[in-house]
């Protein structure tokens, strides 16, 4: 007798391991890239999924797709983190806790995040300058509405400088001047000195 499956049934066994997959490599591929930059070796990231060469290229044909699909989830992590500072934490400490976070995640990967903050999106279905935009823009214009930023400041004015300090930070050996310049954007964004107890990983 012939077993069917139905709409309801479970996904092949097949169609598992290859999502497994996908995820191993994925999560691979951000260690890496964070650790050599995104020239780093694809038979690495193989290596470490657990998986062959040929599994890697089978989901990634080439290293276009993959740093897209890793950036991709980066930005996606960015938009949801601006959806839940929205929803849970006041307007000054919503965006400097989100700028210091879009700092992070730009130094982090060797200027992938920085470089699409001030670029025209190159890959279709995948605007990472608008999207980051987006996110930035609804902090930034509640704590306008609020009455502590300035008005004459908008969100792209906010990317660049972020930006610039990611880029211009990422071959200093102070580890802390990224946060210091970051504390000195925000006292520029609010016309006083911002409550630095506010910004996480910022030393008193």
């Amino acid at each position: 007798m012939t077993h069917t499956h139905g709409p309801g049934s479970a996904p092949a066994p097949r169609r598992t391991d290859a999502l497994r997959n996908r995820e191993r490599l994925l999560a691979a591929a951000q260690e890496v890239f964070v650790e050599a930059g995104p020239g780093a070796s694809l038979n690495e990231i193989a290596r470490r999924a657990g998986v062959g060469p040929g599994t890697l290229y089978r989901h990634f044909p080439n290293r276009h797709a993959l740093l897209t699909a890793v950036l991709r989830d980066r930005i996606d992590a960015l938009r949801a983190q601006a959806e839940t500072l929205l929803r849970t934490e006041t307007p000054d400490d919503a965006l400097a806790h989100w700028l210091h976070a879009l700092l992070t995640h730009a130094r982090v990967n060797h200027g992938m995040v920085s470089t699409v903050m001030i670029e025209e999106p190159v890959t279709p279905g995948l605007d990472c300058h608008q999207v980051i935009l987006d996110a930035a823009t609804a902090l930034l214009t509640r704590a306008q509405r609020q009455g502590t930023a300035r008005t004459d400041l908008t969100a792209d004015d906010l990317l660049q400088l972020v930006a610039g300090i990611a880029l211009a930070t990422a071959r200093r050996t102070d580890a802390d001047q990224p946060e210091r310049l970051m504390n000195l954007v925000l006292d520029a964004a609010y016309g006083r000195a911002h409550p630095r107890e506010s910004s996480p990983g910022v030393r008193g």
